[in-house]
């Protein structure tokens, strides 16, 4: 199948030369096994007692050094940039007074922009995936922050939410009961993109007409959108896990990693933010 994750699609450079070459033009194997045309060698002399006794005293070879992505490089890779979201994010709230939210929505903007420069890069960038990272946990610091002050609690419940919705979501697709097949990813894009533009009409709505727009964020209707988020949130983490899958299977370089880690975070991002309005909204 092939690449599924908008974020991941964008890998390119290793996508050719992957194809193998084995038999074509071999040359045939002559009389005792040896090559025609070949040069035929010596028979191998016994080796004496010192040779052995080097040979042992040798230092022996590391380990293979692949340089291919694996599961465990994502996971270092994602607890990096998470540790960057934390650390900025703590910095924003510990910094930034909740009433001062314009800067947030400043770095949110910057950090949006970043996403879009990663995701249509060719080539991975590590310094502008953590510079990703640090915008965006600058942004979810002061609106954790703002959230806080109004509701006390909700971060730490809407931390848990995420944490729980990974970790069922994860268990659901290593058991095999999520299966991302071509029509599951359709039907989980077609929605998506669908909840994205009802969000983006009800924010130029609040905009214009001021209040809660088209009332998408309040009430019983908030409710369904908040649920409906959190689903299209699970979505993208199973089309992150099979495509992870998908690249270590293929020995992708090491570096992709970082491309993968991005994924991740910006889709642990989107369900932090969705749990936090839904718990709000809850509140109220």
């Amino acid at each position: 199948m092939r690449s599924s994750n908008p974020v991941l699609t964008r890998r390119g450079a290793f996508e050719t030369g992957r194809q193998e070459q084995a038999g074509y033009g071999a040359p045939q194997p002559g009389p005792q096994g040896a090559p025609y045309g070949a040069p035929q060698q010596p028979p191998l002399q016994p080796m004496t007692p010192e040779q052995l006794q080097e040979m042992y005293q040798a230092q022996s070879a590391g380990p293979l050094q692949t340089g291919r992505m694996t599961i465990d490089d994502v996971v270092a890779r994602t607890a990096m940039t998470l540790l960057t979201v934390v650390v900025f994010g703590a910095l924003a709230w510990a910094f930034l007074p909740p009433e001062k939210f314009g800067f947030a929505v400043v770095a949110s903007l910057a950090a949006f922009g970043v996403a879009m420069v990663t995701i249509f890069k060719k080539e991975v960038s590590p310094p502008l995936i953590l510079t990703y990272a640090a915008l965006q946990g600058f942004a979810l610091g002061a609106i954790s922050h703002a959230f806080e002050t109004r509701y006390s609690g909700i971060v730490v419940q809407a931390v848990l939410g995420t944490v729980s919705v990974f970790v069922g979501v994860l268990f659901a697709y290593k058991s095999g009961w999520v299966k991302v097949t071509n029509r599951y990813y359709r039907i989980g894009m077609a929605i998506a993109i669908g909840f994205v533009v009802l969000t983006l009409v009800n924010l130029i709505a609040m905009l214009f007409v001021g209040g809660d727009g088209l009332g998408l964020r309040s009430g019983p209707l908030g409710i369904v959108m908040g649920i409906l988020g959190i689903l299209i949130g699970a979505f993208f983490l199973t089309l992150d896990f099979n495509e992870i899958e998908q690249l270590a299977a293929q020995g992708v370089p090491e570096k992709e990693a970082w491309r993968a880690a991005f994924a991740l975070t910006m889709t642990l991002v989107w369900i932090y933010m969705e749990v936090l309005r839904l718990l709000s909204i809850l509140r109220d």
